[in-house]
């Protein structure tokens, strides 16, 4: 419900702010003291249609900010489009914030953040329906009338049922799509994918095959040059050229030299076996060289086979990926791929078999929630025209249209196949017709005025347990009616403030009398210019208000405004069918 409203310079609000309670608020003043401005200003806040005309004179931005406390019946919903833009703070209180410019864009707010107009509206709609100059009202929602039939004929459990087998359907109708879609080019899908799998696995790759064949081309394209080396350091190590003793001879001369001296100065023996692991050393050393020297190969045919097999792996790369173990990841997912194709067939019989079920389920759950809704519409039609009748409205009629459209590739119900959708096979909108004599017509296509709003509050009252909405919002619901209807008006405002925050604008003291809180909204001129204010009466302050809205502060109207306040208690005490 809405618990706080501020308002600065909109119209002719300088600085406005209410704090509201539950129950059921009404708004009482004088003709143009700015009631109606205050709803507008709420309007403006739920994501309604800014004119910068709105902003006060003399000033540059009009600022409209709210506080809501998330009632249970819609904390769920709001909170998952909260989470869904990353705006859930406070789980149980949202603040929404409007300002409106006389030059430059609009800002909308949302915890404080930036946000555009649709998600100012999206969230609005969850929270208020207000019912004046505009049609932010979710009866007016041609959409919204299904949801609130349902709530009424209490079918969550069907609907449950039927949104389960929707939802799988779907599921089944995007695999079918998908395979569909490829059996259009399988064929020539499966040769490509052959083709591929056959050329990767003659190959016969092997992980790190590339690095090694790289070593030996470089081997290979150098073998004379490496022998040659290899040559110059074995000799240098154990050969003796030119009558000149080899490092390993001179290595073993000084090792046996420090032998001799170890023993006459112990102290050297270190340095003796220093010198033996080196001679021990050379000689290994050669003895791998002379290994490496037997491996050198001179063949340009092995060159040529190693060129080639290197060629090959490149191309493959360049096919399937950087290097061999993206291109056999790439035979793997080749093959599965083709499996799947080959098993396509029997895939896509299995899905539609499973899919003809699917619509039967459908059908017949669908049929079963239709006639509950049809068995709880005569009761619904009856209970509103009852409520009609005590607004003075006797002849008015309201029904519910509950139609079917026929679609070939929909569920079937006996000889006929039947459009559907996540709600079910139905089709759902109110109809009324106002006056006696009156063909029944669209809620949305009623005129606007007294009787609409009463026609409005006798939906409101049937539906209450169905509707969600957690404020209600009436701006001037008595135009058009008299002290007698105003005094019914007020008791089932109130009656519909046990389930909602109810707001009311009211030039009628009836209803004044039935509020549970009561703001006087008042105009006056400070320093020349216009302002607006809203004062909290407490319950002797309003008997003076209600006894101007009866014509005047007299003695007889002070005593009329005491007794309508004396009978709106007594009503309220004895009336607990409201209530309930």
């Amino acid at each position: 419900m809405l618990t706080e409203l501020r308002i600065h310079d909109f119209a002719i609000i300088d600085d406005l702010s209410l704090t509201l309670d539950s129950g059921f608020i009404v708004f009482t003043g004088e003709t143009g003291a700015g009631k109606s401005i205050i709803i507008d200003a709420v309007e403006m806040l739920l994501g309604g249609r800014a004119d910068s005309d709105m902003v006060r004179s003399n000033s540059k931005v009009a600022l409209i900010e709210g506080s809501f406390h998330l009632e249970n019946s819609i904390r769920q919903e709001v909170h998952g489009i909260l989470e869904r833009e990353g705006l859930l703070d406070d789980p149980e209180f949202l603040i929404l914030g409007r300002e409106i410019r006389r030059q430059g864009r609009n800002i909308c707010r949302v915890n404080g953040r930036t946000v555009n107009l649709a998600l100012l509206r999206e969230l609005g709609e969850c929270l208020v329906d207000v019912h004046g100059q505009s049609e932010h009202l979710s009866l007016l929602r041609v959409g919204e009338h299904i949801e609130l039939l349902d709530r009424y004929a209490q079918v969550e459990n069907l609907r449950n049922a039927f949104i389960d087998n929707f939802q799988m359907l779907e599921r089944v109708r995007r695999e079918l799509s998908e395979l569909r879609q490829r059996e259009y080019d399988a064929a020539r899908r499966a040769d490509l994918l052959a083709f591929q799998i056959n050329e990767i696995e003659v190959a016969t790759l092997r992980l790190g095959e590339d690095t090694e064949l790289l070593a030996e081309r470089t081997r290979l394209a150098n073998a004379e040059q490496l022998a040659t080396l290899v040559e110059q350091a074995i000799a240098a190590l154990d050969e003796s050229p030119n009558d000149r003793e080899a490092i390993t001879d001179l290595l073993g001369r000084t090792a046996h030299a420090l032998a001799s001296l170890a023993k006459v100065d112990s102290s050297m023996e270190g340095t003796q076996a220093e010198a033996q692991l080196l001679v021990e050393q050379a000689s290994d050393l050669a003895r791998r060289l002379r290994v490496y020297r037997e491996s050198i190969e001179f063949n340009p045919r092995r060159l040529d086979d190693v060129e080639e097999r290197l060629g090959l792996i490149n191309s493959l790369k360049r096919k399937y990926g950087d290097n061999i173990e993206a291109v056999l990841e790439h035979a793997e997912a080749a093959r599965l791929e083709l499996e799947t194709i080959t098993h396509a067939e029997a895939r896509l019989q299995a899905l539609e078999a499973e899919e003809g079920a699917l619509l039967v389920s459908l059908g017949e759950i669908g049929a079963d929630l239709s006639r509950a809704r049809r068995d709880a519409i005569a009761q619904l039609e009856q209970a509103i025209e009852d409520e009609l009748a005590d607004l003075r409205m006797a002849g008015a009629q309201f029904g519910v249209k509950l139609s079917w459209e026929d679609d070939p590739q929909g569920a079937p119900v006996g000889e006929r196949w039947l459009a559907f959708s996540s709600t079910g096979l139905d089709q759902v909108e109110f109809l009324v017709a106002p006056n006696p004599g009156e063909g029944l017509k669209p809620l949305v296509k009623i005129a606007s005025g007294g009787e609409t709003s009463r026609m409005m509050l006798g939906l409101k009252s049937v539906l209450v347990r169905a509707d969600r909405t957690p404020t209600l919002i009436f701006d001037e619901i008595d135009q058009g009616i008299g002290g007698r209807v105003g005094a019914i008006v007020g008791r089932k405002l109130w009656g519909l403030a046990q389930n909602h925050q109810v707001l009311c604008v009211t030039h009628l003291p009836q209803l004044g009398a039935y509020s549970d809180q009561h703001y006087k909204v008042e105009k006056q001129v400070k320093k020349g210019r216009t302002v607006t204010s809203a004062r909290k009466l407490t319950g002797p302050e309003q008997i003076p208000e209600l006894a101007l809205m009866l014509g005047g502060v007299s003695e007889p109207n002070l005593e009329s405004a005491a007794d309508l306040m004396r009978q709106a208690i007594e009503s309220k005490r004895g009336d607990t069918s409201i209530a309930d």
